[in-house]
């Protein structure tokens, strides 16, 4: 069965924007942070997943139907440092070099896509592992899809299917869009019913299966809850359409086009070697005599490159 890895991209940055010093930066004076940490988790992935195909979504803008229908939309969340921005060109440099695919677009979120490609993926008979930090993915996931959460640079990844779902957060995947709908999701600026947390929202999954059925059958309820549900309902329902990801919009690149393969290992050692990532160089070579390695990607030149680095990033190692 082939693997389909889907990566939000924009998760994935901020992780190793904030896990790596900011003072990381070549004898030039570039800050690398964010590049470093970046690389040093892909090829975590890769050595992890070993995936067969690869998509990295991203945000674009904000031009979403949440945002229009919703002005607030993911308000609220902290602002960007002005030294992530400067970084963003030489990311997407390398994401390029490695050879992945990656789409964004402004009418939709990185979100989206991960849907629309894991469900495609699945109806052609991949599995696929979805990898990101955000909840919203959960309502992906199925025997065949399972969600990735990242921790310590990929080396203590948290896997999730429906029954691990299930066990942590008490509720089916399916209905992790309704669940948002009662106790709402800071992260994206969604209040749900005022009042409800999430230990009660996911009772009122357990006896009623969704938001309809919760709405179907308030006089089963007790008052005191029945009360802020009848007081927020219009806002519950809106809560839940806005985190229900959709997966009806044309693939930007063709499933049968994000295979990963025949990636030219010399132009990513040049790129390494071009920003210091020496423990990267000696990383990568590790992973092209493993036998993933030796068919994804196409030989490099030199066997020898890495020896004749000075080393830079060491104490990175752990990353």
């Amino acid at each position: 069965m082939k693997h389909l890895v889907l990566i939000d991209g924009h998760h994935l940055m901020y992780r190793a924007y904030w896990a790596i010093p900011r003072t990381f930066k070549t004898r030039a004076g570039e800050q690398t942070n964010t590049s470093f940490g970046m690389a040093s988790m892909l090829l975590n992935i890769l050595r992890a997943e070993e995936p067969d195909n690869l998509v990295i979504c991203f945000d674009e803008g904000d031009e979403t139907f949440r945002h229009t229908e919703m002005e607030t939309y993911k308000d609220g969340r902290a602002e960007t440092p002005d030294d992530f921005y400067p970084q963003l060109p030489r990311v997407m440099q390398l994401i390029d070099t490695y050879g992945m695919s990656r789409v964004s677009d402004r009418k939709y979120e990185a979100d989206d896509f991960l849907c629309a490609y894991a469900r495609a993926g699945e109806q052609v008979g991949m599995r696929v592992t979805v990898i990101t930090g955000d909840k919203d993915a959960l309502q992906l996931a199925t025997e065949n899809i399972r969600v990735a959460i990242p921790h310590k640079g990929y080396q203590q990844t948290e896997y999730l299917g429906p029954k691990e779902i299930e066990v942590k957060y008490g509720i089916r995947p399916d209905q992790v869009a309704s669940y948002k709908g009662l106790c709402g999701d800071s992260s994206d600026n969604l209040p749900g019913v005022l009042g409800i947390g999430p230990k009660t929202a996911a009772k009122l999954m357990q006896d009623f299966g969704s938001l309809e059925g919760v709405y179907a059958n308030l006089g089963e309820i007790k008052s005191t809850v029945r009360e802020k549900l009848e007081r927020d309902r219009e806002q519950a329902f809106f809560c839940e359409r806005m985190a229900l990801l959709i997966d009806d919009m044309p693939l930007p690149i063709a499933l049968e086009e994000t295979q990963y393969t025949n990636i030219a290992a010399q132009d990513l050692i040049n790129f390494f070697v071009e920003l210091e990532f020496t423990m990267l160089v000696r990383r990568f070579q590790a992973m092209l005599d493993t036998p993933y390695g030796a068919t994804h990607f196409i030989a490099p030149d030199s066997v020898e490159t890495a020896a004749t680095i000075s080393k830079g990033e060491d104490q990175m190692v752990m990353f």
